[in-house]
This record gives C-alpha cells, structure tokens and sequence, in this order.
C-alpha cells in the first residue's frame, strides 16, 4: 500500500522495505541516505554516488531524517550488520 509523507519526495509503500520511507519511485530507503551522510559524504556528492537521485530528493530525505530522527535510527540499528558477522580483512 502506497502512503504519501509530509515531504514531497519521501512516500512509504508496504510492499517495500515492509513500509520503511523511501525516496517516491525508487526503491532507495531515507536509511541509505543518511547512512552515506553519516559516513562523511555531503549531500552534494549523493547523487553522483546513487546517479538515480536528484539533489533535492537528497535533501529532502535528509530533512525528512531530521523530523523523525528516532525512527530513522531505529531502521539503521535494526539493519546494522553485528561487529562479529563482518569479515576481519573489511573491518
């Protein structure tokens, strides 16, 4: 089921990442931006790194994470991949 957001580039469809937000007609999760931004990448650089985004689709999605910070969180800590499953060498 498609539902609109109060941000006009972030939806939620239940059929995709069970209903986590994701940038409208993609399959890119607000979680995967933030992620990129946390790890130092600017928000201008985004896009050349995921070509299938625009810039304000970026900054939407960072503002969209600075409204629902909580919630965004909690889908980067339920995706986190534990220390002990990651390979050494990638560490």
């Amino acid at each position: 089921m498609f539902q609109t957001t109060e941000h006009c580039h972030v939806v939620r469809n239940s059929e995709i990442l069970s209903g986590e937000p994701i940038i409208k007609e993609t399959r890119t999760s607000v979680r995967s931006i933030v992620e990129m931004w946390r790890l130092g990448v600017s928000p201008e650089e985004i896009p050349h790194r995921l070509p299938h985004l625009s810039l304000s689709q970026v900054f939407d999605a960072l503002s969209y994470y600075l409204d629902h910070q909580a919630e965004i969180n909690d889908y980067i800590e339920r995706n986190r991949i534990p220390d002990e499953l990651i390979d050494p060498r990638v560490q």
